[in-house]
Protein backbone atom coordinates (compact mmCIF):
# COMPACT_ATOMS: atom_id res chain seq x y z
CA UNK A 1 0.00 0.00 0.00
CA UNK A 2 1.19 3.29 -0.70
CA UNK A 3 1.81 5.73 1.88
CA UNK A 4 -0.54 8.88 2.43
CA UNK A 5 0.83 12.11 0.77
CA UNK A 6 0.57 15.63 1.71
CA UNK A 7 0.51 18.48 -1.15
CA UNK A 8 2.12 21.91 -1.17
CA UNK A 9 0.61 24.09 -3.84
CA UNK A 10 2.10 26.63 -5.02
CA UNK A 11 1.25 29.43 -8.13
CA UNK A 12 1.32 32.25 -9.90
CA UNK A 13 -2.05 34.60 -9.46
CA UNK A 14 -4.80 33.28 -12.16
CA UNK A 15 -2.97 30.26 -13.15
CA UNK A 16 -5.34 27.79 -14.30
CA UNK A 17 -6.32 24.63 -13.11
CA UNK A 18 -5.04 22.79 -16.27
CA UNK A 19 -1.72 23.98 -15.08
CA UNK A 20 -1.84 23.23 -11.80
CA UNK A 21 -3.53 19.60 -12.41
CA UNK A 22 -0.90 19.15 -14.77
CA UNK A 23 2.36 20.14 -12.13
CA UNK A 24 0.49 17.66 -9.49
CA UNK A 25 -0.08 14.88 -12.02
CA UNK A 26 3.99 15.25 -13.35
CA UNK A 27 5.13 15.71 -9.70
CA UNK A 28 2.94 12.51 -8.34
CA UNK A 29 4.33 10.74 -11.26
CA UNK A 30 7.98 11.61 -10.23
CA UNK A 31 7.67 9.74 -6.75
CA UNK A 32 5.29 6.86 -7.44
CA UNK A 33 2.05 8.15 -6.24
CA UNK A 34 -1.41 8.51 -7.07
CA UNK A 35 -4.53 10.96 -6.68
CA UNK A 36 -6.15 8.40 -4.58
CA UNK A 37 -2.53 8.74 -2.03
CA UNK A 38 -2.83 12.06 -1.33
CA UNK A 39 -4.77 12.92 1.76
CA UNK A 40 -3.69 16.50 2.94
CA UNK A 41 -3.12 19.85 0.57
CA UNK A 42 -1.99 22.89 1.32
CA UNK A 43 -1.13 26.90 0.39
CA UNK A 44 -0.24 30.08 1.76
CA UNK A 45 -3.37 32.34 2.49
CA UNK A 46 -2.75 34.71 -0.15
CA UNK A 47 -4.17 32.08 -2.64
CA UNK A 48 -7.78 31.04 -0.86
CA UNK A 49 -9.06 33.37 -3.43
CA UNK A 50 -7.53 31.33 -6.68
CA UNK A 51 -10.05 29.88 -8.62
CA UNK A 52 -7.59 27.36 -10.32
CA UNK A 53 -6.61 25.64 -7.18
CA UNK A 54 -10.58 25.82 -5.49
CA UNK A 55 -11.00 23.85 -8.97
CA UNK A 56 -8.30 21.24 -8.65
CA UNK A 57 -8.97 20.61 -4.92
CA UNK A 58 -13.15 20.64 -5.72
CA UNK A 59 -12.65 17.99 -8.85
CA UNK A 60 -10.44 15.66 -6.25
CA UNK A 61 -12.47 16.08 -3.28
CA UNK A 62 -10.07 17.72 -1.55
CA UNK A 63 -10.13 20.25 1.23
CA UNK A 64 -6.95 23.01 1.06
CA UNK A 65 -6.10 24.28 4.22
CA UNK A 66 -4.65 27.43 3.78
CA UNK A 67 -1.40 28.80 6.09
CA UNK A 68 -0.27 32.58 6.90
CA UNK A 69 2.97 33.48 5.22
CA UNK A 70 4.42 33.39 9.41
CA UNK A 71 3.58 29.77 9.92
CA UNK A 72 4.85 28.96 6.52
CA UNK A 73 8.17 31.08 7.24
CA UNK A 74 8.14 29.20 10.25
CA UNK A 75 9.11 25.76 8.71
CA UNK A 76 13.18 24.49 7.67
CA UNK A 77 12.91 23.88 3.99
CA UNK A 78 15.90 22.83 1.72
CA UNK A 79 15.29 25.42 -1.14
CA UNK A 80 13.79 28.89 -0.03
CA UNK A 81 14.12 31.05 -2.06
CA UNK A 82 14.30 35.23 -1.82
CA UNK A 83 12.19 35.73 -4.94
CA UNK A 84 9.41 34.46 -2.93
CA UNK A 85 9.66 35.83 0.41
CA UNK A 86 9.41 39.27 -1.32
CA UNK A 87 6.40 37.96 -3.24
CA UNK A 88 5.11 36.26 -0.11
CA UNK A 89 6.36 37.27 3.01
CA UNK A 90 8.02 33.50 3.58
CA UNK A 91 10.99 32.16 1.58
CA UNK A 92 8.85 28.79 1.15
CA UNK A 93 4.89 28.31 -0.04
CA UNK A 94 4.94 24.78 -1.75
CA UNK A 95 7.77 22.89 0.34
CA UNK A 96 6.89 24.61 3.78
CA UNK A 97 2.95 23.75 2.95
CA UNK A 98 3.27 20.44 2.56
CA UNK A 99 5.55 20.13 5.52
CA UNK A 100 2.56 21.34 7.56
CA UNK A 101 0.00 19.46 5.58
CA UNK A 102 2.17 15.92 6.19
CA UNK A 103 2.99 17.42 10.13
CA UNK A 104 6.49 16.22 9.03
CA UNK A 105 9.98 17.36 9.00
CA UNK A 106 12.33 17.52 5.50
CA UNK A 107 13.34 13.67 5.46
CA UNK A 108 9.59 13.22 4.40
CA UNK A 109 9.97 15.25 1.20
CA UNK A 110 9.33 13.14 -1.68
CA UNK A 111 9.07 16.26 -4.19
CA UNK A 112 10.94 19.04 -3.12
CA UNK A 113 9.76 22.17 -5.35
CA UNK A 114 8.14 20.37 -9.16
CA UNK A 115 7.40 23.66 -11.04
CA UNK A 116 5.25 23.91 -14.51
CA UNK A 117 5.07 26.91 -16.66
CA UNK A 118 1.68 25.92 -18.43
CA UNK A 119 0.71 26.97 -22.28
CA UNK A 120 -0.73 30.11 -20.66
CA UNK A 121 2.28 31.26 -19.41
CA UNK A 122 1.56 30.89 -15.74
CA UNK A 123 3.52 28.81 -13.08
CA UNK A 124 2.54 26.50 -10.54
CA UNK A 125 4.64 24.74 -7.97
CA UNK A 126 4.11 21.10 -6.11
CA UNK A 127 5.89 20.03 -3.33
CA UNK A 128 5.60 16.30 -2.16
CA UNK A 129 5.85 15.04 1.87
CA UNK A 130 5.18 11.70 2.92
CA UNK A 131 2.87 11.90 5.93
CA UNK A 132 4.57 9.49 9.19
CA UNK A 133 2.58 6.39 10.17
Amino acid sequence: MAPPLALGLGCDRGTPATTIAQAIAEALAACGGELADVRAVASIDLKADEAGLAAVAHANGWTIVFHPASELAAVEVPNPSETVRRHTGTPSVSEAAALLAAGADSRHLLIEKHRLRGADGRNATVSIARIPA
